[in-house]
């Protein structure tokens, strides 16, 4: 059965009461091990399951053979395995009742090829077992608030909690701008990298923090739209409540050429994206801007 999506399904993501890591390690330095360390220092609110056949106990918490050896329910899943086992382990995540999936691993849409074909295999089955899913090929989330408590990404920094709501399709600058907001003294209510955006995106993360009372301030880093004319609605709606800053890359031939655009489209792009902009009440800078962020939240705090 295919759940709807709304805005509510995405708290299984944003506010879960357990959540499974699905290739947690004890090997310092990798991803497995980062993610997993980052939650319990944070001190997530909530039970957490390391996954791993290879090991009974990764930072003294039981560890569990597979998702479906867990007693408990568990509402999100991190996965983080080989991008050939993704969608063994979803669908096993999917028979166990998980609801919410992130996941870090890479090797999806962003490499063509196989990786498109493996990549609408997970949306196929986030249709076919009801879960909503963030990524692939992405560097997790957060919500900082006291009453969940979750840095579930491998980013070296300690999120402080604000009024901020953050997305990133780039992993890389997600980093950068946790590390930078820190250095400014920038809280944030939430933090997401979307990755290759199969299922959230932009769109959904609006509407999520449409009316969270956590978060006055939203921002995105978008390298592609998803509906164009969904955001124009939603945008137009949520701008007259709380600020929308929007940094849209390929503004540059370098830019366009890194996120894999047509050169020779990009100024028809730019004026269309202005001009989509401009409709919107939407705030639209250059990279730049995300250094005056913490002017509008601590406006808004």
């Amino acid at each position: 059965m295919t759940m709807k999506k709304s805005s509510h399904s995405l708290d299984a993501i944003f506010k879960p009461k357990s959540i499974a890591v699905i290739g947690a390690t004890v090997r310092e330095g990798t991803i497995g091990h980062e993610l997993l360390h980052n939650i319990i220092r944070y001190g997530f609110n909530g039970m957490l399951f390391p996954v791993n056949p290879n090991y009974k106990f990764i930072h003294s918490i039981k560890c569990y053979p597979s998702v479906g050896d867990i007693p408990d329910p568990v509402d999100l899943a991190f996965i983080v395995v080989p991008k050939q086992h993704v969608a063994k382990v979803a669908e096993e995540c999917g028979k166990k009742g998980v609801k919410g999936l992130v996941i870090i691993s890479a090797g999806f849409k962003e490499i063509g090829g196989e990786g498109i074909k493996r990549e609408q295999a997970l949306v196929e089955l986030g249709k076919k077992y009801g879960f909503r899913m963030v990524g692939p090929n992405c560097m997790g989330l957060i919500n900082a608030q006291p009453d969940v408590k979750l840095n579930a990404t491998f980013a070296p920094v300690e999120p402080r909690a604000g009024s901020l709501a953050f997305m990133t399709q780039s992993g890389a600058l997600g980093v950068a701008i946790l590390l930078s907001a820190n250095k400014l003294n920038l809280g944030m209510s939430y933090f997401v990298s979307v990755g290759n955006k199969a299922d959230v995106g932009g769109n959904d993360l609006l509407e999520y923090w449409e009316n969270d009372e956590d978060t006055k301030v939203i921002a995105l880093y978008l390298e592609s739209f998803g509906d164009p004319r969904e955001f124009t609605e939603m945008s137009k709606r949520i701008s007259r409540k709380k600020p929308i800053i929007v940094v849209k890359s390929g503004t540059t031939a370098a830019g366009a050429r890194a996120a894999s655009s047509h050169t020779g489209a990009l100024a028809g792009l730019e004026i269309a994206v202005d001009a989509l902009m401009s409709q919107c009440g939407v705030i639209r800078g250059r990279l730049e801007v995300l250094y005056d962020l913490g002017l509008y939240a601590s406006f808004f705090q």
